[in-house]
């Protein structure tokens, strides 16, 4: 059987599920251009993936991000490998995190092969701390390597040096230019990030609007509550708490700033509550409180 199609007109975690309720065993065909990946299955369930450099649970989350492109499956095709132990389940619910992560990345860092170059903030003051990841991509910006070809000396997914890039650009340390010579746009200036209140405390009223760099900040604090959620409630909450941070991430996008993040608490607890009773929502409340206000303090 061949299966074929349009990733415009179907997502990638879509058509393999499609595929995978009825336990095929076969491979996936991708391509974008010149760039061309692939996904095995046994028995309905994905254990393998290449595209680029990039095997296994990277390889799927990179193509995951392919909002066009081509697509066939060919049955019976026997996987060379076996290098993903997650079920289907879990792996392309973090496809489609990552997914909705990059919708915001994208906005400042619209292609992989965009070149980085080191630019001088213009009356910078103090120091600027990096951590150590932060570093080692700033170690690989020679003006000529684009952020595909770091992610390749790395050894890393092309999303994770997206999202450092992402934070050395809205910085001002970084800019983003089309090989070999047209210049991207360059970052708005820092926006302090606005301060979020814990659950239950009453809302700020007309909150300041986000820039790029505050939105940034936000999904970080998304994703630390996401995580939160999961280590209180663990893998029988993780598809209310998906459906919270991805419903964050989408409002954040339309510039609802730390509304977005009050709400997302909110529906975290309300499902803790419904899924594990009051003492669950209690522990979760506490939490909340201890990473608000950390991440509070971080932003003075």
């Amino acid at each position: 059987m061949t299966f074929q199609g349009s990733l415009k007109e179907l997502h990638l975690p879509d058509v393999i599920q499609l595929v995978s309720v009825s336990g095929k065993t076969g491979a996936f065909h991708l391509k974008k251009g010149e760039q061309v990946g692939t996904i095995w299955l046994q028995a309905g369930r994905i254990v393998h993936a290449e595209v680029d450099d990039l095997k296994g649970e990277e390889a799927v989350y990179l193509l995951a991000t392919w909002s066009d492109g081509t697509f066939h499956f060919t049955q019976e095709e026997a996987s060379p490998a076996h290098t993903i132990t997650k079920n289907n389940t879990n792996l392309l619910m973090e496809a489609a995190r990552r997914l909705d992560e990059w919708k915001v990345l994208s906005k400042r860092i619209p292609s992989l092969d965009l070149v980085p170059k080191f630019k001088v903030p213009e009356g910078k003051q103090g120091q600027i701390n990096l951590n150590t990841q932060e570093w080692l991509v700033l170690s690989k910006i020679d003006g000529r390597n684009s952020l595909r070809e770091i992610a390749k000396q790395l050894g890393t997914g092309t999303f994770e040096v997206a999202k450092m890039l992402y934070g050395l650009v809205t910085m001002g340390l970084v800019t983003l230019e089309e090989p070999p010579s047209n210049a991207a746009n360059s970052p708005q200036p820092a926006q302090s990030a606005p301060r979020v209140e814990a659950p239950g405390a009453p809302a700020a009223e007309n909150p300041p609007a986000a820039n790029d760099e505050v939105i940034s900040a936000l999904m970080n604090l998304s994703s630390r509550l996401r995580d939160v959620g999961r280590e209180v409630m663990g893998e029988a909450g993780a598809s209310g708490i998906l459906k919270a941070h991805r419903q964050a991430l989408e409002d954040l996008r339309h510039g609802k700033g730390t509304e977005a993040i009050q709400v997302m608490c909110h529906e975290l607890l309300r499902h803790a509550a419904a899924l594990q009773g009051p003492d669950s929502q209690r522990l979760l409340a506490e939490k909340f409180r201890e990473v608000l206000a950390s991440w509070n303090a971080e932003q003075t």
